[in-house]
């Protein structure tokens, strides 16, 4: 998986080597190797955690500044619902999708829109004889890679509805594309206004045998001062809004999982929420539900490490702009049939990091190994070593990836026991 491109990134030059990352990682993809923090790509998961965490801001979110639409004759904005909870005092979100218009953009198409079709097709999926339950949402990148790479028995699982995103610039592109047929395909822009790095990763790798219908990518926090100051300028508010209740829910936790109509659901929020979850799941502790909604961030998207706004307050604000809206603007088009562009085929394929190696035999004999120089270490999970915890700096040995010596407290007592004879 060496060609993944990644969203979030290291700047070492601001690293202090403070071991703060290290600890909130949800799958150990993050060692301290000479000062410095060092990101595993085959285990990174782009939930920015890190960046949440670290205390030097020495994580970043890499994705594209907004000028890199201009190569597009025709601009399209995807704004995610979580856009609408950064702005204070917001009455209308017509003010929002008016000011995209004013800084570029030739045309808006709601997220939140889309996340009603998708809400709409998902109450179909589980009524569909076979699938296997519960169903866990595949709208966070985030968790659908953390389940290939740590829960891969739950992989038949996760439902095969492509997100709200994906079907959004679906849906804009053809809608431009009726609009003017004068352009193509390739003259046409679709640009999402994400919370999250994870979804930058999702778009620039695509999924699976999915190439993302998203061209461009661009955080909340760089287009929400050009925004701003456009909505500020002017009175001149177009009807644009297209989406109800049920849409702008979506950008909290359990917005999806009510929009089932169903009370057999459980929706969690927060990184290390998810892994628990997950893992009760895998266990069989989990049963008699038909859905489960996870959010790799907490509060759900409008917790988002690209956001400007605290969660809390964003999903406040977003609670006060449902007031007056329908309960929903959109419906599934058939109530026999999902169709076909609201579906992904297959999931991405990684190897589990719990696999050692490919070889039985040889995984067999490296965690006899590990648990064998485990319980030879301190297991105190300092973290001095520059790996998370014991067990883990056990592996890393094994794996060959560094030395006992490297632990201190080893060499604190060995050098004791010297002086002492």
């Amino acid at each position: 998986m060496n060609d993944y491109k990644h969203s979030v990134l290291l700047d070492a030059g601001k690293c202090t080597g403070c071991t703060t990352c290290l600890k909130h990682c949800p799958t150990e993809a993050i060692r301290i190797k000479k000062g410095h923090a060092v990101i595993d790509g085959d285990r990174c998961i782009d939930c920015g955690e890190c960046i949440r965490n670290c205390p030097n801001q020495a994580k970043k979110a890499v994705c594209s500044k907004l000028d890199a639409m201009d190569k597009f004759k025709y601009k399209i904005a995807l704004p995610a619902p979580t856009l609408y909870g950064q702005f204070e005092n917001l009455e209308d979100i017509d003010y929002v999708l008016s000011g995209l218009l004013r800084i570029g953009f030739d045309d808006v198409f709601e997220v939140s829109k889309a996340a009603e079709l998708v809400s709409a097709y998902t109450r179909m999926y589980l009524k569909t004889e076979g699938v296997k339950k519960p169903v866990i949402s595949s709208a966070c990148p985030v968790v659908v890679r953390l389940i290939q790479l740590r829960f891969s028995s739950l992989s038949n699982n996760i439902l095969h509805m492509l997100p709200p995103m994906e079907v959004a610039a679906r849906l804009a592109r053809r809608r431009a594309l009726e609009k003017h047929p004068e352009l193509k395909r390739e003259d046409i822009g679709v640009c999402f206004i994400s919370p999250c790095p994870a979804k930058v990763s999702y778009v620039n790798n695509g999924f699976a045998d999915y190439k993302s219908e998203v061209d461009v990518v661009v955080s909340i926090s760089d287009i929400y001062l050009k925004l701003v100051n456009e909505m500020k300028r002017g009175d001149n508010v177009e009807s644009l809004c297209e989406s109800g209740i049920i849409g702008l829910s979506w950008a909290s936790s359990g917005g999806e999982a009510t929009a089932i109509f169903n009370e057999k659901y459980l929706a969690a929020d927060g990184i290390e929420n998810v892994n628990r979850v997950l893992d009760q799941l895998e266990n069989g502790n989990i049963s008699q539900l038909d859905f489960i909604e996870l959010n790799a961030c907490p509060g759900g998207c409008v917790g988002g490490v690209m956001t400007i706004q605290n969660p809390f307050i964003a999903k406040a604000r977003l609670r006060t702009l449902r007031h007056g809206l329908p309960v929903s603007r959109n419906g599934a088009d058939s109530d026999n049939y999902i169709p076909d562009g609201y579906l992904f085929n297959n999931l991405p394929e990684y190897a589990p990091i719990t696999r050692l190696s490919n070889n039985i035999a040889e995984s067999m004999h490296m965690m006899a190994d590990i648990q064998k120089i485990k319980s030879g270490l301190p297991n105190i999970d300092c973290g001095a070593c520059g790996a998370p915890n014991c067990r883990a700096f056990a592996e890393d040995i094994v794996k060959g990836k560094t030395k006992e010596t490297d632990c201190p407290i080893l060499c604190g007592k060995s050098r004791v026991k010297k002086d002492d004879s």
